[in-house]
């Protein structure tokens, strides 16, 4: 039984792997407001080293509509205004020698659906991890049958990995009503 215990719970840890994952992809999908993680994953060349926007200057939001990008030396403002204009985020940095920054236009109705549609997609591959999670668990489980554990026992593990499974599921679809809400509301 400590074995299927432990299939169950290396089983659920990678189903809340794909759940955090999936909230840090959603975080990058911006919703119309300003937020320093849109620039999460975006790089320069630091030093020959790639190094995230945020590791080389300060990034804040002054207002709702606003990023700040204060670099720490002058000199990789270039690098910078290169990376965002080169991403797929749509923006024109503006550099006043001080500051860069980043002017997040409102959402146009066919943008909002457009982002919707790139959360199911994000959505999808997190229900398919979990699936996925599901599965391998399963396997692991029925693997245990040949040790002599019972096939009873073999079956209450796969009802606890569905019953997780559904649960996750669960909560995917609710991170992704309130990520679409928070889209499509004005």
């Amino acid at each position: 039984m400590e074995e299927i215990e432990f299939y169950i719970d290396a089983t659920v840890e990678t189903m809340d792997g794909a759940i955090k994952h999936l909230n840090i992809e959603l975080s990058k999908i911006r919703a119309g407001k300003a937020s320093p993680s849109m620039l999460d994953g975006l790089t320069i060349d630091y030093y020959g080293m790639q190094t995230a926007i945020s590791g080389a200057a300060s990034v804040t939001t002054p207002d709702a509509r606003t990023i700040a990008i204060k670099p720490f030396e002058k000199g990789i403002f270039a690098e910078i205004e290169k990376s965002i204009r080169n991403s797929s985020l749509g923006l024109n940095p503006m550099n006043d020698g001080e500051i860069i920054r980043l002017s997040i236009p409102p959402l146009t109705e066919e943008r909002r659906r457009d982002l919707v549609k790139r959360c199911k997609q994000e959505i999808e591959v997190a229900k398919i991890n979990i699936r996925n999670a599901r599965q391998d668990g399963n396997n692991s489980i029925k693997k245990l049958k040949g040790d002599g554990v019972s096939e009873d026992a073999i079956k209450e593990a796969e009802d606890k990995i569905q019953k997780k499974t559904d649960a996750y599921i669960a909560k995917i679809d609710q991170v992704f009503n309130e990520k679409e809400k928070d889209i499509m509301s004005v």
